[in-house]
């Protein structure tokens, strides 16, 4: 199995910044990608931005220009720095994790970290 425990949501004023981490561990095998989703009240979770294993980030146009995924070297911790924050970006940000173990292919998910923007 494998263990995602994220860290650094909470309350910011819109145009603030916040950094959040998430970091992997036990059983993680050959990682094809990670990344950040959000889920705001009443919608569908939605990607925010992914990095692959080969290091391709993918980003919402929603967050295009504000927001940055980035990784550890030894590429089991990503992180999402948020800049200029809007009260749109108000949701439960989740990390999530893709890889190859023993031939096979799972997805995880982190318990959420939640960003509230507001004034």
């Amino acid at each position: 199995q494998v263990q995602l425990v994220e860290s650094g949501g909470g309350l910011v004023q819109p145009g603030g910044s916040l950094r959040l981490s998430c970091a992997a561990s036990g059983s993680i095998g050959s990682i094809n990608a990670m990344g950040w989703y959000r889920q705001a009240p009443g919608k569908q979770r939605e990607l925010v931005a992914t990095i692959s294993g080969g290091g391709t980030t993918n980003y919402a146009d929603s967050v295009k220009g504000r927001f940055t995924i980035s990784r550890d070297n030894a590429k089991t911790t990503v992180y999402l720095q948020m800049n200029s924050l809007k009260p749109d970006d108000t949701a439960v940000y989740f990390c999530k994790l893709n890889r190859d173990y023993l031939g096979i292919r799972n997805d995880f998910w982190g318990q959420g970290t939640q960003v509230t923007v507001s004034s």
